[in-house]
């Protein structure tokens, strides 16, 4: 075959550096029948990352995954060195090695010495320049950037780097060897982080800032974005995972380029890194590990206190719901099938009937599920007065309000509820991004004022955002806990500020997705993608914007803005233009994406 002038077939793939990334890289290519060198400077990273393979693929001939030959095979198309020489025949070469430009550089240098003419070199960096190692190369046509992704066994997507010096022979070429190993592979151009560790990134930034500043601790960060979310993990843990240096060394690359205070790495990251306090591999970084390299998370002098110690709440017995949309009635049933007794009150006797029959039915889609007997359901609805006027919460021990998110309907709801309500009942509001002294400060009793932000749909969602205010009692910060755990949701607690937790790291990085597009970095479908397979996301950004309303999207961003006077939380210009244009997403059959009226 004539190497100069055709694909080239990527058989014989080097991978130099045998850490975590480069051991999973190397078993993927064996596995997939490719003939495999690797190479570490370090004899025990060679030796650890043979042991790696021999065990990984032990597991699967247990599972009946491979057969003893087929693992055999894999095994021996696996060979170590310590040498980059050992690289002379390589079709391919994937550098791994830490990220330092001064590092990689010394690599391609030496590998320019030793590999043929034709030979891909790929760098595996997610922070560093493509274009800056590939112009110092001999060949820059033939260097591009092949990021992987931990677990690389596990996770599918590969970003595909090129730059302008980038042959489209190159990219083709390690474009349909990641679809022959399995993987999504995904173009993308040369910028710090790329796609999906670009959007990742910022989000985790924000998230060591806001636990930096005290806000809420790392365990509420963590489950409020796993819970709220449905992320696989929170992202002070992730930040553990991945490395407190690393995720340092990529902020620092992205916040050259971009020059966005998003990006300008936390000081606790520094701090962190510097006292080498990097996260699992070290033992210790936000969380404290059983040992060095283990996952295990074991108590330190931050874990929180047992709540029991909060002291005692007020009694509850029954509850009061105000509103009649989709969240009202959720919140009804979630408090209904725990035991309570409930008032759903609304504008009128109707509305307030037509939200108990929308109940009805959300319990008859359950027992239909084989998930509540037809007594239970019975019973929950039963537990339900309907209600046309806020009247009927005299004697409610604690009445939460589900209306428009607008704050003067806020306020005129609970001056009225100061009124009704008996003294040392409990006053809650599920704003998810007003203020909550707000509401409390139009009452002639403040101090029993909380947020309590549930998610929709509220019986499935187990978060719980408790929001105490300056003037919040302690008692009923205790009994508002004390009913998240009743009623089977996890609480969260964190201060009275736009976007609490949840959606003030959430909306940024939606916003950062947008402004790619904007950008014309990257498709919709390009950073959906990665985020669902690069980052574990269930949905992709754009997904979810279409999902949550691009109404209610830029309500919240503006919200944040107005609050953080950050300009990088201001609202992209272009979910300006949708919301305009009336494009509101899934609701009005457009937003970023089209959709089949029903």
């Amino acid at each position: 075959m004539d190497r100069q002038s055709s694909q080239p077939t990527l058989q014989t793939i080097a991978v130099v550096g045998l850490g975590t990334m480069g051991t999973g890289i190397a078993e993927v290519l064996a596995r997939a029948g490719r003939e495999v060198i690797g190479i570490d400077i370090s004899e025990t990273a060679a030796r650890r990352a043979s042991t790696s393979l021999a065990a990984a693929t032990a597991r699967s001939v247990a599972r009946e995954r491979l057969t003893e030959q087929e693992r055999a095979d894999v095994l021996a198309r696996f060979r170590t060195f310590t040498d980059l020489a050992a690289v002379a025949e390589a079709d391919l070469v994937i550098e791994v090695v830490p990220e330092s430009y001064e590092v990689k550089q010394q690599v391609f240098r030496e590998l320019d010495a030793v590999v043929r003419p034709d030979t891909i070199l790929a760098t595996g960096t997610n922070a560093l320049s493509v274009t800056r190692l590939a112009a110092e190369s001999q060949r820059p046509e033939r260097v591009l950037g092949l990021h992987f992704f931990n677990p690389v066994p596990a996770m599918k997507l590969v970003e595909i780097v090129s730059c302008v010096l980038t042959a489209p022979t190159a990219v083709e070429a390690v474009t349909e060897l990641a679809r022959e190993l399995g993987k999504e592979p995904v173009a993308v151009g040369d910028r710090p982080g790329f796609v999906a560790d670009g959007l990742l990134f910022g989000y985790l930034n924000q998230a060591a800032a806001m636990y930096e500043a005290k806000y809420a601790s790392r365990e509420d960060i963590d489950a409020a974005m796993r819970l709220g979310c449905g992320l696989p993990m929170g992202p002070l843990a992730l930040l553990d995972l991945i490395g407190v240096d690393t995720a340092r060394t990529v902020l620092e690359a992205m916040y050259a380029s971009s020059g966005d205070r998003l990006h300008a790495p936390a000081p606790i990251l520094g701090q962190l890194a510097e006292a080498g306090l990097a996260g699992q591999k070290s033992g210790r970084g936000f969380y404290t590990y059983e040992a060095p390299g283990s996952s295990v998370i074991v108590r330190d002098l931050q874990t929180p206190l047992d709540g029991s110690l909060l002291g005692a709440g007020r009694p509850v017995s029954s509850v009061g719901v105000a509103g009649s949309g989709t969240m009202a009635s959720g919140i009804a049933q979630v408090f209904a099938q725990s035991g309570f007794d409930v008032v759903l009150a609304a504008r009128s006797q109707e509305k307030a009937e037509a939200a108990k029959a929308a109940i009805g039915k959300s319990l008859g889609r359950a027992v239909s599920k084989g998930r509540l007997t037809q007594e239970a359901a019975d019973e929950t609805l039963g537990r339900i007065t309907p209600a046309g006027s806020l009247d009927a919460f005299a004697e409610v021990d604690l009445a939460v309000e589900a209306v428009a998110e607008d704050l003067a309907v806020k306020q005129e709801l609970f001056a009225a509820l100061d009124k009704v309500c008996k003294p040392g009942a409990v006053l809650a509001t599920t704003t998810s991004s007003l203020p909550v002294i707000a509401v409390a400060r139009v009452t002639s009793r403040p101090q029993d004022v909380i947020g309590m932000h549930f998610f929709n749909p509220a019986p499935a969602m187990k978060l719980v955002e408790v929001v105490r205010t300056v003037l919040t009692a302690d008692d009923v910060h205790a009994t508002v806990r004390e009913i998240c755990v009743k009623v089977r949701k996890h609480p969260v607690d964190c201060g009275d500020r736009a976007g609490f937790i949840v959606n003030a790291l959430l909306f940024p990085y939606l916003n950062n997705a947008i402004k790619m597009v904007e950008e014309h970095y990257a498709s919709l479908d390009q950073i959906d993608a990665a985020m669902k397979l690069g980052g574990g996301y269930p949905m992709g950004p754009f997904e979810l914007l279409d999902v949550v309303g691009l109404d209610v999207s830029l309500a919240i961003e503006k919200v944040l803005h107005k609050e953080f006077r950050d300009p990088g939380l201001a609202p992209s210009p272009l979910l300006e233009h949708l919301v305009a244009a009336g494009c509101l997403g899934r609701k009005t059959g457009r937003g970023f994406r089209e959709y089949a009226r029903r």
